[in-house]
Order: C-alpha cells, then structure tokens, then sequence
C-alpha cells in the first residue's frame, strides 16, 4: 500500500485495492486539486468525481477537525449512527459537526484515510471509507444523494474497532 501525504492538511490517504467490478478500483481519495491523481482516479464518471469530492471534503474535516468541512459534506438532514466504546450513538448534524472544534488530533500526522469504493445508481450512491487513528480503525458507510445537482452525504454509519497490530 502507497501513502500519499498533504503538507497543507497534514492529511495522509493511502492507495489501496477495492473490491473487484469496483468503479473506482485503485484510485485513492484526492484530498486537494494539486495532489497528482491516480491514473484509474480519472476514469471516474463526473459523478463518482464530485463524489470523491464530497468524501474527499467529510476527511478533510477529520484531519482539519472542521466543522465546516463537516457541514460541506453532508445534507443539513444528515444522521450520523454507529457504536462508540460499546454504546450506541446517533447524531444529528450539528450534534457531529460540534465535535469538531479545529483542534487537530496530535497523532494526526500518522493517521491514514482511504476512500475503499463508490457504487452510483443514478442520483444516488454509497461509498466506504478506512480511517486508520492511531489504536482505532474506523470503517464508515456512506448513503449520499444528488440534490440541485450536487452531491452530499446523507446519512453515515460507522465502525471503529482495533487497530490491526496494535
């Protein structure tokens, strides 16, 4: 697996293979327009482009801890659900968005995200994101939708369990 990292995000993406039949297989997540693309990353449809955009901007909001990146992501309707430490959490938006509060994790700069795969059917579409964090590796689902022409996460679902080697 490549690593790939952004001085200006402190943001590391690794490439990594997906799943077969796959249409994003291989492209890593882009995290800023100067970062040289992957070369299966530009057969992406323009939609899985603006999709990897919109996952592109939800890991930036984790590496930036932002919650304005977090609101560019998501629908303002966005849910947020998954089990944290054993307990059951769901969140509206402005729940998430207020656990970011622009104070970069001090391990951020050995922290790994990967966008693992798009799937499109019409205007809408699910995608799944590794975040490697140090002892945690989260596994996020995302349902995004189409709407006014652009893109956006409109629910996620998450797992974070250990850290293979660890």
């Amino acid at each position: 697996m490549a690593t790939l990292a952004l001085a200006a995000t402190g943001l590391a993406v690794a490439e990594e293979s997906m799943p077969r039949g796959c249409p994003t297989a291989g492209a890593p997540a882009q995290t800023q327009s100067s970062m040289s693309r992957h070369p299966t990353a530009s057969a992406d449809s323009p939609d899985q482009q603006a999709i990897r955009k919109t996952i592109e901007e939800y890991l930036r909001g984790h590496a930036q801890a932002s919650a304005a990146a977090m609101r560019n992501a998501f629908l303002p309707t966005a849910h947020v659900e998954g089990n944290r430490q054993g307990k059951f959490t769901s969140w509206t938006l402005d729940d998430y968005a207020g656990l970011f509060t622009g104070a970069v994790a001090a391990d951020e700069a050995s922290r790994v995200r990967t966008i693992d795969w798009i799937d499109v059917q019409g205007d809408a579409a699910a995608a799944k994101a590794t975040l490697v964090h140090g002892p945690t590796t989260f596994t996020d689902y995302f349902v995004l939708l189409k709407v006014n022409g652009e893109w956006r996460i409109a629910n996620k679902v998450y797992h974070g369990g250990p850290t293979a080697g660890r």
